[in-house]
């Protein structure tokens, strides 16, 4: 076992879904033709002043309050001065000294257990333009239209000790983003980015040690291989009685490797200062607790509801909580069922069949069929596996006409009076003499031969389990 102990802490920078740019009027959209989406704001022309995306603002509200964080019922903003080609003002308009966000926590599943992490605080920023290096031979061209994109940034304390931790929280803030609707969280198109900051310390050290921030990590994969490549690199070093330097870093997916971006600046290098043309913005009580009204769901906190309290398995709860609309639907079913591990793992078992309307709820008519449908079962008027097969991919077309009309005219109900058919069962016995005898020296799973000459002979849907009964009573009647 290794002597030393890595640690991690994350700056996850989130693109949110704004129809419009953080402070600015154009489209804030994914791709298309360059330097399309530019306006006087975003290239910084002389007289142009930003206003700030009342969206964006909720988004960054809503987040916290997922959170636990303490919103700050003022905030405010600051300029972030560098130097990039892609960046016309040369700063960045974020927030330093009064973020949005202060505080909280997110508790999470991961290695076979919930671990917490803390939150150091959560900012609104713009991002940067995109500089593309391999278009041309001899210039590196730049792209705006990703100027101004409003981002949230969430930075963790360093409660990270493995590359496996950092992969699964990763996924998890990506679901949950997607279920606050504050982001599409996709990763390959980089609207979720993050920076890696990790450094390796012996154990029984109280002081962290010196860290390197690996940047712009854009797949939970890459997360895991630069981490660990990080921590080796960090540890040799340190074996060798030298001290990693503080630096940015980059990942190198070809290889599985880092190289040095540039030396790590220190906050002063930035030259903070409060953002002149942006006011300070003041959020009530009462507007943070509309905000928060909005959360329907928290993914995890779901999950392990549905683990711990309602008994469902844990594949089954993860695999239901990756879609919000299936909650939605788990919500109401397991109400209607009284069983919430049937709602389960019906869902998850036939979600290519379940139908939903634009506003990501499941469609009203379906739903109404599917809950008459799942009722004919209970009743045992219905055989689940016909019901599935038969009915199921068909709810969606039913109109006026009801499920068990339909399952009637499909001459699929289940006939009630199972006893009427003894003669028929009687007729089966007495034609297959030899098996009978098998079955009473042993063989039992000859009952699956007999029940499927029952059903070629029978035209009418019956429940199986009571013509098992019958059969079983009858080929055992002489066994004493």
């Amino acid at each position: 076992m290794s002597d030393y102990q890595t640690v991690i802490g994350l700056e996850i920078h989130i693109q949110l879904n704004t129809e419009s740019k953080v402070f600015s009027h154009e489209a804030n959209s994914f791709g298309g033709e360059a330097n399309k989406h530019i306006s006087a704001v975003t290239l910084a022309l002389p007289g142009s002043l930003p206003m700030l995306n009342a969206k964006a603002f909720r988004h960054a509200i809503k987040l916290g309050s997922a959170l636990a964080c303490q919103i700050s019922r003022n905030t405010s903003f600051d300029r972030k001065n560098y130097v990039y080609p892609d960046l016309p003002k040369s700063y960045q308009i974020t927030q330093d000294h009064l973020p949005i966000c202060i505080g909280g926590k997110y508790s999470y599943r991961t290695g076979g257990i919930v671990k917490t992490i803390n939150i150091d605080h959560i900012h609104i920023e713009e991002d940067a333009g995109k500089s593309i290096h391999d278009q041309d031979q001899d210039y590196s061209l730049i792209d705006l239209n990703r100027s101004g994109t409003p981002l949230l940034e969430l930075v963790t304390k360093p409660d990270f000790r493995s590359a496996d931790e950092v992969s699964d929280f990763i996924a998890s803030i990506q679901k949950l983003l997607r279920f606050l609707d504050i982001s599409d969280a996709n990763m390959e198109e980089g609207s979720l980015r993050a920076d890696c900051n990790v450094s390796v310390k012996r154990f029984d050290d109280t002081n962290l040690g010196i860290r390197t921030e690996i940047k712009n990590i854009n797949s939970k994969k890459f997360a895991r291989q630069a981490i660990q490549y990080e921590s080796e690199r960090h540890i040799s070093l340190l074996e060798k009685g030298l001290k990693p330097m503080q630096e940015t870093r980059l990942f190198n997916p070809q290889d599985g490797t880092t190289s040095s971006m540039r030396k790590k600046e220190d906050a002063l290098d930035y030259r903070y200062f409060p953002e002149p043309d942006l006011p300070i913005f003041s959020v009530s009580e009462e507007e943070i607790r509309d905000i928060s009204t909005e959360i329907e769901f928290l993914p995890e906190n779901l999950m392990r509801e549905m683990i711990e309290e309602e008994h469902v398995p844990e594949k089954m709860a993860m695999s239901l909580t990756r879609d919000i609309r299936q909650c939605r639907l788990y919500s109401r079913l397991k109400n209607d069922l009284n069983d919430a591990k049937r709602a389960a793992d019906f869902i998850v078992n036939n979600s290519d069949h379940l139908v939903y309307s634009s506003d990501g709820k499941v469609e009203t008519n379906f739903y109404e069929h599917l809950r008459d449908m799942l009722s004919l079962i209970d009743q045992q008027l219905l055989s689940a596996s016909v019901a599935y097969s038969e009915i199921l991919p068909f709810l969606v077309e039913l109109k006026e006409e009801s499920v068990k009309a339909f399952a009637s005219r499909k001459n699929i109900l289940i006939e009630s009076d199972a006893m009427s058919y003894e003669n028929v069962i009687k007729d089966i016995i007495e034609r297959f003499p030899d098996k009978v005898k098998a079955y009473r020296n042993g063989r039992k799973g000859l009952i699956g031969f007999f029940m499927g000459q029952f059903m070629r002979s029978s035209q009418k849907a019956v429940n199986p389990k009571d013509i098992q009964l019958i059969f079983e009573k009858y080929l055992t009647i002489d066994e004493d």
